[in-house]
This record gives C-alpha cells, sequence and structure tokens, in this order.
C-alpha cells in the first residue's frame, strides 16, 4: 500500500483522480490539496463520493506531501516545477498532469506557457508519461509528464505508422480535426464556459496555434524518429456542448507502398496486447460515449480514397487523456498490474 497525495483536488481533473484512485487496491490517498477549500470535507462539495471518503481539503503543506509516495500535480501549469526537487530529495515521486514536463524544449515551452521552466535538470531527467509507447522508462522514472488530452488521442492514432512503418504516409499531409467536451477547459468560472454560451453552439479555437500542437510534433518525432518532418501538420481544436468526451478525426495521405498495405491489421497486431486501447473492425464508427467514464481509447479506421487514410480516435478527456492515464502511470512506477483501479467500463447511454 502506498500513500498518494494529490495537490489540486477541486477541478475535474484532481477529482477525477480522487474518484480512481478510492477504488483502487494499492493506495491510500492521504492528501488531498485546495488552498481555497482547506478544511472542507471533500463529499461536501461532491456528494458523489459521500460514503467512500472521509477525507478534508488542506492547504499545500510540503512537509505532508513530502510523507507521501508520489504525489500527482492536477494543478495549472508551473506549479508542480516549484515543488518538485523538494519532493524529490524526499524520495516523493511526482506525476503532472499539466505541461511541466511534457515538452523538452525550453524555447518551445516558454513560448507556449510563458513562463521560464524552474528545473531544467529535473525535466531533463522526467518522462513522457504516454504509457503504451514509454512504459519501460515510465517504470523507472521519478518525475513523470503525462500528455495533453488531444495529443494522446493523436499520438496513439498514428503510433503504428511511424513507430514501425513510416514510409507508408506522408507525414507533411497530416491533418487533425479535433473535438472536445467543456470539462476540458477545466472547472473554473469564464464567461466562455457558461451554459448560455455553449450549449445548441460548436466551435473552432487556437485555430492560429494550440499550445498542443508543439507537444505533438516533438512527441511524433520521438515516436518515428524523425526530425523536422512534422512540422507543418496542422492540428485544429473544437468545442462541442457536452461534458466529457474527445474525438480526434486525423486525414493523411498514403504513399504507393501505403495504398498497398494492410493498414487494418497493422494496428491490430501493434495493440493486441494493450489493454485500454481498442482497435476497431475497418469502417466502424467510434462514439465518445462508449468511453464515458472509462480509461479507453478506441480507434477506427477508413480508406475512403485509395491513397487517403483516415483515423478516428476517441477517448474521455478526463480519463484516458488525463486521470486515467496518470494512475496507468502511477502502476507502471510502482510495480502495480497495469490495471489496477481502472477496470471500469464506459458508461452508455
Amino acid at each position: 500500500m502506498i500513500s498518494v497525495g494529490i495537490v489540486g483536488g477541486t477541478g475535474y481533473t484532481g477529482v477525477e483522480l480522487l474518484r480512481l484512485l478510492l477504488r483502487h487496491p494499492n493506495v491510500q490517498v492521504n492528501v488531498l490539496t485546495s488552498r481555497t477549500e482547506d478544511g472542507r470535507r471533500v463529499d461536501d462539495m461532491f456528494p458523489s463520493l459521500r460514503g467512500h471518503t472521509t477525507l478534508h481539503y488542506s492547504d499545500l503543506k510540503i512537509d505532508e506531501l513530502k510523507k507521501c509516495d508520489v504525489v500527482f500535480f492536477a494543478t495549472p501549469h508551473g506549479v508542480a516545477m516549484q515543488h518538485a526537487k523538494e519532493l524529490l530529495a524526499s524520495n516523493t515521486k511526482v506525476i503532472d498532469l499539466a505541461a511541466d514536463f511534457r515538452l523538452q524544449n525550453l524555447a518551445q515551452f516558454e513560448k507556449w506557457y510563458g513562463m521560464q521552466h524552474a528545473c531544467p535538470d529535473i525535466l531533463k531527467d522526467s518522462v513522457y508519461g504516454l504509457s503504451e509507447l514509454n512504459r519501460e522508462q515510465i517504470k523507472q522514472a521519478k518525475v513523470v509528464g503525462n500528455p495533453g488530452c488531444y495529443p494522446t488521442t493523436v499520438q496513439l492514432g498514428l503510433a503504428p505508422l511511424f513507430k514501425q512503418a513510416a514510409t507508408l504516409v506522408k507525414p507533411e499531409s497530416i491533418i487533425i480535426d479535433a473535438k472536445s467536451g467543456v470539462s476540458g477547459a477545466g472547472r473554473k468560472a469564464s464567461l466562455g464556459m457558461i451554459y448560455s454560451e455553449n450549449a445548441d453552439n460548436f466551435k473552432a479555437y487556437g485555430v492560429a496555434g494550440h499550445r498542443h500542437h508543439p507537444e505533438i510534433v516533438e512527441a511524433l518525432e520521438n515516436i518515428s524518429g524523425q526530425q523536422g518532418v512534422f512540422d507543418h501538420i496542422l492540428f485544429v481544436p473544437h468545442l462541442v456542448p457536452m461534458i466529457r468526451g474527445m474525438l480526434s478525426t486525423i486525414y493523411i495521405d498514403l504513399t504507393d507502398e501505403g495504398e498497398q498495405a494492410d493498414l487494418q491489421t497493422l494496428y491490430e497486431q501493434f495493440y493486441a496486447d494493450e489493454a485500454f486501447v481498442d482497435v476497431m473492425p475497418a469502417n466502424s464508427s467510434p462514439e465518445t460515449r462508449s468511453v464515458r467514464g472509462a480509461n479507453q481509447l478506441r480507434i477506427a479506421l477508413y480508406k475512403p480514397q485509395p491513397k487517403k487514410l483516415i483515423v478516428l480516435s476517441v477517448q474521455d478527456n478526463l480519463v484516458k487523456g488525463a486521470a486515467g492515464q496518470a494512475v496507468q502511470n502511477m502502476n507502471l512506477m510502482f510495480g502495480f498490474a497495469e490495471d489496477a483501479g481502472l477496470q471500469g467500463i464506459g458508461l452508455l447511454p
């Protein structure tokens, strides 16, 4: 049994972490922080947890966090890196669900997140937490940067092509048309997130540039071993009027070799042993509701024209796109069964 702390326990990601960890057989959550809700019972704010926990929120006290075996940061960008050094000195591992340990390129981090990195030496030794692709490195990691939600759908949607068969597609042709539910924006009050602004509405955002674009590029370079070929991919996110769910539609041009390849079999074999990636039958239509509340990503392939490939990738942005993947990484770091605490089935309807 390990001791766990969660910094930032009032946001959607933080409470999703708690929901998953409360049913984990190898975990005891001992610290749950919130500066604004210090002293308040968790189940008073989130009645769905009544009967499952007696935890109270507390202000962030580093000495209490240092008693934990692992601390999750479900906080805004820039918080985890302020505390990572002191936690590591106490042999406490760190899993950050923000961007502090996602990008190895410091210039890109500073450009897109508007701050200098507080601990580039720790960043250098951190591991990017895409469990299916970096499993062995995560097992040895002391600091893990949990991937962004959109990049998770894109990387798992493209990995079989670039990990094993990069000559099948033209990387410069990639267009990522991605949609997310409003919970991806976090649990904060803002005009753009209120009901009357989002209901019966559908809009693109970050069209001129989104901070997940450099993360996608860097990750695809690491997956493929190719540098400079992904700089011109297009990524456009959209906001849809639902709470949970994310769907990325990825358009790709095939080479002559790719036109002849059995891509369905390639994907099925690549993910054959992965519990949380489901390659559906050819020409299926994965729906976001099929993964609601589950740590599952579903993929389907289409070839509408001989040299065109469409990859559909769906997940729950709060689970496989955030908290579930973080728990999956924790399981790897501590030698637990990778699916421990994550066996939930998607809610439907």
